[in-house]
């Protein structure tokens, strides 16, 4: 199976990716069929640099995308790759509304012993 993932490269501290192309079954650093763009995340502002017809080629021939590829490439201008993209937290029904913020809880009262009256001894 196929799949496009970042490859990353670059020193320490200074991440650099490679857009490749890559059976799944192969190591992330090696068995790469194409390169077919980079990121740089660490130059302002940060570039990213696609082979689009190439991307969409080997979309038609069956590959599939890497969830943060393919968050990376549709914000890129790549269509189709919506399918591969998984949301990282749930989300709240549109139908359920959102709960209503606490009535402020009343002053608490201080509550007094009734004063008690010196009776003289008997």
């Amino acid at each position: 199976m196929l799949i496009i993932r970042l490859q990353r490269t670059g020193r320490e501290n200074l991440p650099t990716y490679r857009i490749v192309v890559a059976e799944k079954a192969r190591p992330v650093k090696g068995g790469v069929l194409e390169h077919v763009g980079h990121y740089l995340p660490a130059a302002h502002p940060s570039s990213v640099v696609i082979k689009k017809e190439r991307i969409e080629y080997w979309i038609s021939k069956g590959a599939t995308a890497s969830n943060t590829a393919a968050r990376l490439l549709s914000k890129h201008g790549v269509q189709g790759l919506e399918k591969y993209i998984t949301r990282y937290t749930k989300r709240r029904p549109k139908s359920e509304e959102p709960p209503a913020p606490a009535a402020a809880a009343p002053a608490a009262t201080v509550a007094t012993a009734p004063a008690v009256e010196d009776k003289p001894a008997a």
